[in-house]
């Protein structure tokens, strides 16, 4: 169900690091070559081969980066290069990834992707490109990065040689897949035993067991027939799955949810169907078609069972449609076994009460009646849709960068579809379908109330709380109308960082006013990216006692080492540190390599306060959510700044970026 729910719940992808952990150390667990193979017919094949150390994983080009990690990419360099839009892959792992606290699809140990390359025109004497990925072992991940290459294709072997390199086993992890494919199962039941619970679908269990009870000779034969009428459902079901994956591709769910005007597709749908559900309308499978289904149903027999099936299937569309729909798009697992899966277990879902009653019916006195209480059902469903429709809206919005639905907004509509659905429950709300409700059953009440509870919760967020039960759902801190951008320079940014301010995202900016004010600066080597980076932020930098030293005894700079944005080309160059290649051409990588450099570590966040001279004080921070560290670590060095009595006299530092480029 994770999948399904709060795939939305996770729009920005994430680095971490151990909590607590501010240790010197550079990490660089992954090693990258490749090999070029002559196809004979102009084309060439390019295999791009990374080598991962134990327990350190890369993740596949099918991965969402709106709901998780950065996924690897290739891009060439050479003019008049073409290829498909992406490389081949080996079948991923997929699991549970504690990093991103999703299911994801990644390769460890050693990995390959072939891009078969072609070239317009007189063909170049050598291929060159970059690969941009992310790696993550079990605790943390490192900021993205970029491999570059050059293959001369001289050195090209021939096709004959490429060996395969997909191998049936991937080495001890054989599980994950199954643990995958067993959660779409669940998520395919629970939104199963949804559609049992509407007005489309809950009423046909009595009429349609009662049919069978009585047109049946025995009462064994009763029991078959409907347990008959319970399988066709579900080969019907999961051969719609089977059909659609057929049809457009068992990968097409992945490459399009990427796409901001795929998601907004999905508001529009969901909006429409929630509609749908609130009783605007009905949407509804040509009535055509049920009648067809229903006459062949009257020829008797298996398959006249068989189609009565699939009248029950076309019938209640207008409440199963919009959860088969979203059963799906939670499917995408790369190969046809999530959709049998998630198909498989909403059909099941649907089939067990047919048989079970068929054989006890006796039973059947014992279902609630059919009444408001469905209608109920359907209306709340269809409130939820409608809400989650503004988180694939976000998705859209963050990608395109509009600025329309920032964190205030989106959290205020949450705010109001809770409280919405809360006085719905209670009785203060009626829709075009709803009977006068007499009393107030004690599930009513309790749903009322869990919904009310967290409209209350909820509404600080619209004025910049942190709101952390919900982090990760509404659009990230730093997306807000708190803040005034990504990536601007200047006191007036606060960046998301709550009540913290002042802070400025240059080196040399940041130094210069630090020297102004005669304060000491305190580096921040974060990323647009690193969830942990935000934890920090939302719960540590808040903290009054934070957030006092943060704004007033400090010069905050930020350093984003995943800005993107290219340097001049005369600020190219490349360095070495730890073992570790930089190739400086982003911003992003500039603050990289002076983290690794200066302070010996290449993970985030990482805190480092610097005198008024650009000498680091002393001690350095990471991530750990209790602010008291934090607090402890800001007062010992603006004490060990205050005793050493700085001033800034030493204003060309060797530590200055302008001797640094």
């Amino acid at each position: 169900m994770k999948k399904f729910i709060l795939s939305a719940l996770l729009a920005i992808t994430v680095w971490a690091v151990p909590s607590g952990s501010a240790d010197a150390q550079i990490y660089d667990p992954i090693q990258w070559d490749r090999a070029l193979f002559d196809n004979g017919d102009g084309t060439f094949d390019l295999v791009h081969h990374a080598a991962l150390e134990e327990h350190w994983h890369i993740y596949s080009q099918l991965v969402d980066p709106m709901y998780g990690p950065i996924p690897t990419s290739f891009y060439f360099e050479t003019e008049g290069v073409e290829t498909d839009t992406i490389a081949a892959e080996c079948t991923p792992l997929e699991a549970y990834d504690p990093n991103f606290l999703m299911d994801l699809k990644f390769f460890a140990g050693d990995v390959r992707w072939v891009q078969t390359v072609r070239f317009e025109g007189t063909a170049p004497d050598s291929i060159k490109g970059s690969a941009y990925f992310m790696v993550c072992d079990d605790s943390k991940c490192l900021p993205p990065d970029d491999a570059f290459y050059a293959v001369a294709l001289s050195d090209a072997l021939p096709a004959s040689e490429k060996p395969e390199y997909c191998p049936e086993t991937t080495g001890g992890h054989g599980s994950s897949k199954d643990n995958g494919i067993l959660m779409l199962f669940f998520l395919g039941m629970g939104l199963g035993f949804a559609a049992l619970l509407t007005p489309c679908v809950f009423p046909l269990i009595p009429m349609t067991v009662s049919f069978f009870t009585k047109q049946s000779k025995t009462k064994a034969e009763g029991i078959r027939n409907a347990t008959i009428y319970g399988l066709s459902i579900i080969v019907i079901y999961t051969g719609l799955g089977l059909l659609i994956t057929a049809l457009f591709g068992v990968d097409v769910m992945n490459a399009i949810s990427t796409d901001p005007f795929f998601n907004i597709f999905l508001f529009l749908l969901l909006v429409i169907f929630g509609a749908s559900f609130l009783g605007a309308f009905e949407i509804q499978l040509p009535q055509s078609w049920a009648g067809k289904m229903d006459a062949k149903a009257d020829k008797g027999g298996l398959i006249g069972i068989f189609f009565m099936a699939a009248t029950l299937a076309i019938v209640s569309f207008s409440c199963t449609g919009p959860l088969i729909g979203s059963a799906l798009a939670g499917a995408a697992t790369g190969d046809y076994g999530g959709p049998i899966a998630v198909m498989f277990g909403f059909s099941l879902a649907l089939a067990i009460p047919f048989s079970f009653f068929a054989a006890f019916p006796g039973l059947l006195n014992s279902l609630p009646q059919s009444g408001g209480w469905l209608n109920t059902v359907k209306v709340f469903l269809g409130l939820l849709e409608i809400g989650f429709a503004f988180k694939f809206l976000s998705n859209a919005d963050l990608v395109l960068q509009l600025g329309l639905l920032k964190r205030e907004l989106f959290i205020a509509i949450w705010v109001m579809i809770s409280l919405t659905i809360a006085l719905y429950m209670f009785g203060a709300l009626r829709f075009p379908h709803d009977s006068k409700l007499e009393k107030m059953s004690v599930p009513r009440w309790a749903t009322g109330a869990v919904f009310m509870t967290l409209a209350i919760y909820m509404l600080p967020g619209t004025w910049g709380a942190p709101v952390k039960l919900i982090a990760g759902f509404p659009p990230p801190m730093f997306y807000s109308e708190l803040s005034s951008g990504h990536g601007s320079s200047g006191a007036s940014s606060s960046m998301g960082h709550g009540v913290v301010e002042a802070q400025f995202h240059d080196y040399e900016e940041g130094l210069a006013a630090a020297r102004e004010q005669n304060k000491p600066m305190l580096l921040d080597f974060t990323g647009w990216a690193c969830v942990n980076c935000r934890k920090m932020e939302e719960q540590v930098w808040t903290d009054p006692r934070v957030a006092n030293m943060l704004n007033n005894d400090v010069i905050l700079v930020s350093l984003y080492v995943d800005e993107r944005t290219k340097l001049d080309e005369a600020d190219y160059r490349d360095e070495t540190y730890g073992g570790k290649s930089f190739k400086i051409r982003t911003i992003g990588k500039k603050w990289s390599y002076m983290q690794a450099d200066r302070f010996g570590t290449n993970a985030q966040p990482f805190y480092a306060l610097i005198d008024l001279s650009g000498e680091h004080v002393g001690g350095s921070a990471g991530y750990d959510p209790d602010p008291d560290p934090f607090v402890k670590f800001l007062k010992k060095e603006l004490a060990t700044f205050t005793n050493n009595n700085h001033t800034p006299t030493q204003r060309n530092s060797k530590h200055s970026l302008k001797t640094l480029d």
